[in-house]
């Protein structure tokens, strides 16, 4: 499994909205082959930033995800909100602890 980890700010006063929209894309992530979970976390330090963990089975997946018509649907929804592109890796778990 990998994980995709993006950094997405989102314009001032647009957070309530963009966490709406976040929760109605799910089932766009649910329905895609390779996708096994998301998760959006909110930063305490700067109000505006999200972090947006995706799991995939595998890079390829997250690469077919991006080239497909549904990624189109999930930037309609959400792409509105966004002050900046966001910033996206891979992540591989190295440790697990508790």
């Amino acid at each position: 499994m990998v994980r995709e980890l993006a950094q997405i700010d989102v314009d001032a006063g647009t957070a309530d909205s963009f966490e709406a929209a976040v929760g109605r894309a799910v089932a766009l992530f649910d329905a895609t082959a390779g996708c096994t979970g998301i998760r959006l976390y909110r930063s305490v330090e700067v109000p505006n930033r999200y972090w947006l963990v995706v799991e995939w089975g595998t890079i390829d997946q997250h690469t077919e995800f991006r080239n497909s018509p549904t990624f189109g649907h999930w930037r309609v929804l959400v792409g509105e909100f966004f002050a900046a592109s966001p910033v996206v890796e891979h992540l591989d778990q190295v440790v697990l602890g508790f």
